[in-house]
């Protein structure tokens, strides 16, 4: 799949939709032109029935990713309007990924750091290497951290963690985010990839119309309880039960065999 950049590779095989951020020269640092592209990408994504599942990754062996590419802010960031601009660009591409109807796995290597945290949070799970290291350095440049940004890590990790990683702006290992709740796994880098792939063949494979229906739910978890759809997440519930999926994992249980799903 062709992007606005070539620093944001979209490529799908057997079901799962890979993401690959790649400015390694500079750890995987997010250029605009990257948040457009990660925004382009999950929406085609989203809408591409052989996509089942999405990992997101960095190119090389150094970073998930390393932050924004700060060499863009004297050109990207110099007027309230350009500010206004990058951060809009940055905000429309998390919301987009934490809305994604597709489950969503970040596969960390290396750094993840600031808007690289932003983004392993923003996916449903995340499975590191365990030469990853996490952090949140924005208490140490002066920065300012917006309230949804705090209210998501909070969701995943709780608010003392929260605190934690924000008050000390250090860096976390990996064994560290596991005990936070950061990530769902850690795993020897040499088989990072191969255990994410094999996460996720397991997850395509599973009912789509049953993903869908949890994904949703999650999704109307994360609003304001006064947002929350919940119509429409017992309508996809509902919808498994009609569904020629539902007969097929009875039958396939029967029989004693792999059901073969087809997502209706």
């Amino acid at each position: 799949m062709q992007t606005v950049t070539d620093k944001l590779i979209a490529t799908k095989e057997n079901g799962i939709g890979w993401i690959t951020f790649n400015n390694p020269a500079r750890h995987n640092a997010v250029s605009l032109e990257m948040w457009q592209a990660l925004t382009e990408t999950l929406e085609a994504y989203a809408t591409d029935s052989e996509v089942r599942v999405i990992i997101l990754k960095g190119a090389g062996d150094k970073a998930f990713v390393a932050g924004a590419d700060i060499s863009q802010f004297k050109e990207k960031r110099s007027s309230p309007e350009a500010v206004e601009l990058y951060n809009s660009t940055a905000d429309r591409a998390g919301q987009t990924l934490q809305a994604s109807p597709n489950p969503t796995i970040a596969m960390v290597r290396g750094y993840c750091i600031g808007g690289g945290t932003a983004l392993a949070v923003g996916c449903d799970m995340r499975i590191a290497a365990d030469d990853a290291r996490f952090g949140v350095p924005a208490a140490k440049l002066g920065l300012g951290y917006r309230f949804a940004g705090i209210k998501r890590l909070a969701d995943v990790v709780g608010p003392a963690f929260t605190a934690e990683i924000f008050f000390t702006a250090r860096q976390f290992n990996a064994q560290e985010a596991l005990q936070m709740n950061l990530v769902n796994r850690v795993v020897p880098a040499a088989e990072l990839e191969a255990y994410t792939l094999d996460y996720a063949k397991t997850i395509a494979n599973n009912a789509p119309l049953t993903i869908a229906a949890v994904k949703r739910s999650l999704i109307e978890y994360g609003r304001n309880p006064a947002e929350r759809d919940l119509a429409a997440c017992q309508k996809m519930v509902d919808d498994c039960y009609a569904s020629a999926d539902y007969k097929e994992g009875q039958t396939a249980f029967m029989e004693k065999r792999k059901p073969a799903f087809a997502g209706r």
